[in-house]
């Protein structure tokens, strides 16, 4: 893939060669990230943050991420504080916002605005989400997370077993990173959901068509022998009414008395984020957190480094990072981390 210039709108652009160019740089970008280095390779870039549905680490790493490379970032956050709110097109927003940004990143409620933003950008535009659709660059930091901590396990995503669990149906994370996963050999996965929140057919046949066996189950108990434990919250905005995704919530809890029954003591714990921690969901219990297998908070540092990358990429500066490098004047404990 040539990156240069490029959308990053789905997962479906990528082969095995390109996920490594952008794991390898994402690599060459931990000293930035934590603070041992700093970058002005994108000094005078400026970064169209557009958010049109509410989001926290999404946005804020993405602006992060520009930020340690030496860029400026400009927001536009919720639909209502936006011209889409008096009527204007994606395509009108696209060409105005594209002539004031270098690139952009957007998230849409909409199933495939992204793309069609997209088509009336004159810069690179990168999906951060778009409905229920995709959320690409989230399935690279979880594919780039899945590797180091089964790495640091001795083992590789070829040959895994990853049981995804909750709401599968609305949860773009993992049809994201399942087509992702698709291109790896011999890749087990246990699907835990009710009924009515599946995976997509689209994405079961597309983990059929690449040979993979699928386990399609409502029992917490039906993957012992789980790799990676991949939970999703119930993604109310996407049903009709708050009532109507009640009767979901908090069905398929992870807690430690769970997590010991039922997983490997290296089974890792992986979660997108936000965790809804209502006392009514409670997807996955605080008293995990101590727990050395939790890997959501560096799951989300990841997501830096693989934001990082994208931009060097995308605007054709990835061999030029180190030449812009200068000292850190600040304290840090990040340094050490």
């Amino acid at each position: 893939m040539n990156f240069t210039g490029a959308n990053i709108l789905s997962v479906d652009q990528f082969n095995r060669d390109s996920i490594d160019e952008i794991f390898a740089v994402a690599d060459a970008m931990l000293p930035y990230a934590r603070r041992q280095k700093r970058t002005k390779v994108l000094d005078g870039a400026i970064l169209g943050n557009l958010f049109f549905e509410p989001s926290t680490r999404t946005r804020v790493s993405f602006g992060t991420a520009f930020n340690l490379l030496g860029g400026e970032v400009r927001e536009t956050t919720g639909m209502e504080s936006s011209a889409l709110a008096k009527g204007e097109s994606l395509y009108d927003t696209a060409r105005v916002l594209s002539s004031y940004s270098d690139v952009i990143a957007m998230r849409h409620p909409k199933s495939g605005a992204v793309a069609e933003f997209a088509e009336g950008s004159r810069v690179p535009v990168i999906n951060g989400g778009d409905g229920a659709n995709e959320h690409p660059t989230q399935a690279l930091l979880d594919l780039y997370t899945i590797k180091k901590e089964l790495a640091y396990h001795g083992h590789a995503v070829e040959g895994m077993h990853i049981c995804m669990m909750g709401d599968l149906k609305f949860g773009r994370t993992v049809h994201s990173l399942s087509r992702l996963l698709a291109l790896y050999p011999n890749v087990r996965f246990t699907l835990i959901s009710p009924r009515e929140l599946m995976m997509p057919d689209s994405v079961m046949d597309a983990l059929a068509n690449a040979g993979h066996q699928v386990t399609v189950t409502d029992q917490v108990s039906g993957s012992s022998d789980a790799d990676i434990i991949y939970q999703t919250r119930i993604q109310q905005e996407r049903f009709t009414s708050p009532q109507e995704a009640d009767q979901y919530r908090g069905k398929f809890r992870l807690n430690s008395e769970i997590y010991t029954k039922h997983y490997k003591p290296n089974t890792v714990i992986m979660h997108p984020l936000p965790r809804d921690s209502r006392a009514e969901a409670n997807e996955l219990d605080n008293d995990l957190n101590q727990n050395p297998n939790l890997a959501i908070f560096r799951q989300a540092d990841n997501g830096v480094l693989i934001r990082m990358a994208l931009f060097a990429l995308t605007l054709g500066v990835a061999d030029q990072v180190k030449k812009y490098e200068c000292d850190v004047n600040w304290y840090s404990d990040k340094r050490n981390v």
